[in-house]
């Protein structure tokens, strides 16, 4: 029986340098980049979402960059799907490829996929607005409450994920019996971590940088559609409350940085829970964990 390809993930917080590490080794193994940053999927995101330079994507295939439109619905499901679409087709020609990015729902969807969930009710989630309107966010824990009152959120102070969340437990008769595409591959997990004072200070120099590039005209141009999904992302958000007049610019900046190092928090958190994945501080510390044939050829 012939070995499965091998699928190196890199994972971790943001700024990190997970990008270029992708680099030198997809470069080093001649093989190609998965991205999965759930931002940088989006074509007309440029300067809030650090994509790869023009360098980096001359260098190496990347796929999942720019790909899609932030009109248009995209989720951890539908990139779970197309991803693994693609990874059967690099590994139609290469024995490796690499996945990076620092969202973890679609590194998750790559190794794992989820089980699938019930599709958009309007006329249920209209009801459900209207509930919201007439008695607030009390109204709808209640109302989930009596549906299942083992239902765990972890916000269960936003509306839209209470109003999800029902939205599934009473359609919860009607999903799918599908069976989880097996995945045809050895999955390697890491994720790199530095002092967390040398990160933090990685993440502010990086946001004056995007603010120098002109993140703040960026973001103004997408002001009109602030309310899409695709632009509920630090960078932009925060911009959009400068933009309605309830922050200062420099104000608005400072809470840049502060969610940007506080997603940090979060996403260190989500690999930290998950026992696949090893902290590394870089290659050589990577080259330990992985097959001798693959790290040989890493220089």
């Amino acid at each position: 029986m012939s070995q499965k390809p091998i699928l190196i993930v890199i994972g971790g917080p943001t700024a990190v340098g997970k990008t270029a590490l992708a680099v030198e080794i997809a470069s080093e193994l001649k093989t190609e980049i998965i991205s999965s940053d759930s931002r940088q999927i989006y074509k007309e995101l440029d300067i809030g979402v650090a994509k790869p330079s023009v360098e980096e994507l001359a260098k190496v295939q990347h796929h999942f960059i720019s790909t899609h439109s932030i009109f248009n619905d995209f989720n951890a499901g539908a990139y779970e799907a197309e991803a693994l679409d693609v990874l059967d087709e690099v590994f139609s020609s290469h024995n490796t490829a690499v996945l990076s990015g620092g969202s973890g729902l679609y590194i998750k969807a790559v190794l794992d996929g989820f089980d699938p969930l019930p599709g958009k009710n309007e006329k249920l989630r209209n009801e459900l607005k209207l509930l919201y309107e007439q008695e607030g966010i009390e109204g709808l824990i209640s109302y989930l409450a009596q549906l299942n009152p083992n239902t765990k959120l972890k916000d269960h102070q936003n509306p839209q994920r209470l109003i999800r969340a029902i939205e599934i437990e009473k359609q919860v008769d009607v999903i799918p019996k599908v069976n989880k595409r097996k995945r045809e591959f050895s999955p390697y997990c890491f994720y790199l971590n530095m002092d967390r004072e040398i990160l933090y200070s990685r993440i502010n120099e990086r946001v004056d940088k995007m603010v120098s590039a002109g993140l703040v005209d960026e973001a103004r141009e997408f002001y009109k559609f602030k309310d899409l999904n695709a632009l509920q992302t630090v960078g932009y958000k925060e911009l959009f409350m400068h933009f309605s007049g309830e922050l200062s610019l420099d104000a608005a900046i400072e809470k840049i940085k502060k969610n940007s190092r506080n997603y940090a928090k979060r996403q260190l958190t989500w690999f930290r829970n998950d026992p696949r994945f090893i902290e590394v501080s870089g290659l050589e510390e990577m080259k330990k964990f992985l097959p001798k044939s693959l790290s040989n050829n890493l220089v």
